[in-house]
């Protein structure tokens, strides 16, 4: 049998022919080969097998980089990081029940902690810019940062789109993020059609005890939780994909040439590509919102302490803003804290 075509491939493994072109993207699955001039994939009849595992590991929930490394692995030593993948997810699982234990002491109206929040925002134009292409805001429902690309539009592109974000209407929060974030991409492409404005765009928008996370480009969400600091989203840039893809290690991106290369973001490409997530608060939770004007140049121990001693979140926003500043600050700086009750 000859090679298969990326469609015929997909109907043979039940799996899209977009997800196909994302697991060549990460090295999950390469195609056999791929056309020079049209840059047609094809595959193997033999990695039919390979394809199916990958499906069914994304089935139980693995990351594709967790599963690019699992497929690389002799049967026995992928049975068992399939296993301790699944003990990791028990553990959580177990800790989501103790929220939503405490979610239901909280709704029956014995705890009402969880309803008393803080929150603050600031600016920077930072030490070398003229001008300050960064936005940030915060209210008791809603912290968003957005990071317009340089140009006459930036400052607007990131203006309107967290604008959208204040306008959106909807109880469901994922909902209403995915609605305003669609508003967002078409009023910043209203902006000019001529210059392209673009921004990156990170907002938590809260219901209740939910918190619904959108995020894309590479302004970035931390979460501290018990003292550990947690880096909820991922860079939608060019070189935070060679490292993905192995090509490219971490400890490099910093001081990479094309560090700020975006591949997602509002305003540019054929559509809106954001990224959706569900969180639940937990009692003393502190949330940081931020551009890569505060990230790239303050360490992660700095943000961390910071966000463990500030006894309000106009504290840390203050304190990060000068601890980048003392850094050089070399480009625009935006945050927003949001603070839960402990």
């Amino acid at each position: 049998m000859g090679l298969l075509t990326i469609g015929a491939f997909a109907r043979a493994v039940g799996l899209t022919p977009k997800a196909l072109r994302l697991y060549d993207e990460l090295g999950v699955l390469t195609p056999a080969a791929v056309d020079a001039e049209s840059g047609y994939r094809f595959y193997e009849p033999s990695q039919v097998a390979h394809a199916r595992l990958v499906s069914r590991l994304r089935e139980i929930g693995m990351p594709l980089a967790e599963i690019r490394d699992v497929c690389a692995l002799p049967p026995a030593e992928a049975a068992a990081a399939v296993e301790g993948f699944w003990q990791r997810v028990s553990a959580d699982t177990a800790a989501r029940a103790q929220l939503t234990s405490d979610l239901v002491t909280h709704l029956s109206g014995k705890d009402h902690k969880m309803s008393e929040f803080r929150f603050a925002a600031g600016i920077d134009p930072g030490t070398t810019r003229e001008e300050n292409e960064d936005q940030a805001y915060a209210d008791e429902n809603l912290i968003a940062v957005a990071d317009g690309v340089r140009g006459p539009f930036g400052a607007a592109a990131a203006a309107a789109a967290i604008e959208a974000l204040k306008a959106g209407p909807g109880a469901d929060p994922l909902t209403a993020l995915a609605t305003s974030v669609a508003e967002a991409d078409r009023a910043i492409r209203a902006l000019s059609p001529d210059e392209e404005p673009v921004t990156t765009l990170t907002a938590l928008l809260r219901r209740g005890s939910k918190l619904a996370l959108v995020h894309i480009g590479d302004t970035r969400a931390y979460l501290l939780r018990n003292g550990e600091l947690s880096l909820l989203t991922q860079d939608h840039t060019w070189v935070q994909g060679q490292v993905d893809q192995g090509k490219l290690a971490a400890s490099e991106v910093a001081g990479h040439p094309q560090r700020a290369l975006l591949v997602r973001a509002l305003g540019w490409g054929d559509g809106v590509e954001a990224d959706l997530a569900l969180r639940t608060v937990a009692p003393g939770d502190r949330y940081l919102l931020c551009s890569d004007g505060l990230h790239t140049v303050v360490p992660r121990e700095t943000l961390q302490s910071v966000l463990t001693s500030a006894s309000a979140p106009d504290e840390a926003v203050e304190q990060l803003i000068a601890a980048a500043r003392e850094a050089g600050a070399p480009d625009n700086i935006a945050c927003a804290a949001y603070f839960s009750a402990a």
